[in-house]
């Protein structure tokens, strides 16, 4: 399927901004089932500068710095991007004890990279209630890509998706045991869950295609778990499916702070309000 995105995000201050620096991770990676056949990235008022470089997860990341004072910044990401169907993660049966152990071990180079997804990060901490919640699906000798469906499956049924209840800043055990929040939650827990089990998890965002599921004409997220030999299976519990056609990646991480779509410093502005639109549609 191919698609044409449109990210805008706007900021309106209170008061004159007289110059900002951003960075921004609204670039689709470039994968195996995904090819990104046109991206830009425009700024009101103009930009300065654009500088353009790959982070520590080989995630695009553009940097520009406003000069002109402002008391409105907008920020426009179109691209078009052609997705295929992810190739299949199969885990031939292998028991998420021995996938646990194998990455402690960390003995072959695959490991190694995915070990670092294990630990905690600073928005996702390991926690002993996450780990009880999750051996209600990691069960003895129970195959890990079974075990991590039916994990995105309890999430998807015991968390409520409702907006505005939590924030960026919410503390990830406090989502937990409210049951509620949006799709950077449910994908945070379930991360947060899979690694105090002490297997690699890591947080994607993204967008999906308007219309389709929860989470549409927003920023999406949602959650990869490393299987040995196998590749990342892609759980999106937010929506309780495996993602496919319909999930357009941008980037990934230990957790969201690693993805942020926009983020940066300004001098002066005071309040802001913070108005985001997103449209996925066929091309």
């Amino acid at each position: 399927m191919r698609y044409k995105t449109r990210h805008v995000t706007r900021y309106r201050y209170e008061a004159t901004v007289s110059q900002c620096h951003s960075e921004v991770r609204l670039a689709p990676r470039h994968l195996a089932w995904q090819r990104v056949l046109e991206s830009s990235i425009q700024t009101e008022p103009e930009a300065a500068s654009f500088q353009d470089h790959a982070d520590y997860f080989g995630n695009d990341v553009t940097s520009f710095t406003i000069l002109e004072s402002h008391d409105v910044f907008t920020t426009t990401a179109t691209s078009l991007v052609q997705v295929d169907e992810r190739p299949a993660v199969t885990d031939g049966g292998m028991a998420w004890e021995t996938v646990r152990q194998d990455l402690a071990g960390h003995a072959r180079p695959d490991l190694l990279k995915a070990f670092e997804f294990s630990l905690s990060s600073p928005f996702v901490p390991c926690d002993p209630a996450l780990a009880d919640y999750a051996r209600i699906s990691f069960t003895t000798g129970r195959p890990i890509a079974d075990a991590s469906m039916d994990l995105m499956r309890r999430i998807h049924g015991d968390f409520r998706y409702e907006p505005k209840t939590t924030s960026v800043d919410t503390p990830l055990i406090e989502a937990f045991r409210s049951r509620r929040g949006v799709c950077q939650d449910f994908a945070h827990v379930m991360v947060g869950a899979l690694r105090s089990l002490g297997l690699a998890a890591r947080y994607v965002s993204g967008y999906l295609r308007s219309g389709a599921l929860v989470g549409a004409e927003a920023s999406h997220a949602w959650v990869a778990v490393f299987v040995p030999g196998a590749g990342w299976l892609e759980l999106d519990p937010t929506n309780n499916v495996r993602p496919g056609i319909g999930h357009v990646t941008l980037a990934w991480g230990r957790d969201y702070g690693d993805v942020t779509p926009v983020k940066g410093i300004a001098l002066g502005g005071g309040q802001q309000i913070v108005e985001v639109e997103v449209r996925v549609e066929p091309a």
